[in-house]
């Protein structure tokens, strides 16, 4: 298991946490404190399961979690430009965060449906086989 702070996908998203975090501290009181402190709280939850992700064997209902928290920021950032919180720089250039974030989520969970679970399954198999014939061959013995 790789530190989860040294995993791309770790990476991204807490540059898009940063991002939120300075960016919500320019939106007027009415946006702050409702809308903007709801994206921050998204992005947390949005570490927080990958966090969990990489820690669990079964990674694929902390990668779910994580792709919704992130669609839920994609749906407040929208909003937030709507009403004129964002200029539309700075609305795109979260949204390509957003993006790449979303692209490895997607990439990981894909994995995790495919190989890992797989290959985690064929190693405990291995295991139990080796220990069944070491078995064997002590009561062959005595």
């Amino acid at each position: 298991m790789a530190l989860y702070y040294n995993l791309p996908v770790y990476k991204a998203s807490y540059g898009l946490t940063q991002r939120i975090f300075l960016e919500v501290e320019n939106f007027s009181r009415e946006y702050k404190y409702t809308t903007g402190q709801e994206m921050k709280n998204e992005a947390m939850l949005l570490i927080k399961n990958i966090y969990r992700a990489n820690r669990e064997i079964e990674k694929i209902p902390h990668i779910q979690q994580a792709r919704e928290s992130l669609e839920m920021i994609r749906l407040q950032l929208r909003l937030t430009q709507d009403f004129g919180q964002l200029d539309l720089k700075k609305f795109v250039q979260i949204n390509q965060l957003i993006e790449n974030v979303s692209k490895q989520l997607a990439n990981w969970e894909k994995f995790s449906k495919t190989k890992a679970i797989p290959l985690i399954l064929k190693q405990e198999k291995d295991f139990k086989n080796a220990r069944i014939s070491c078995c064997q061959g002590a009561t062959e013995r005595a």
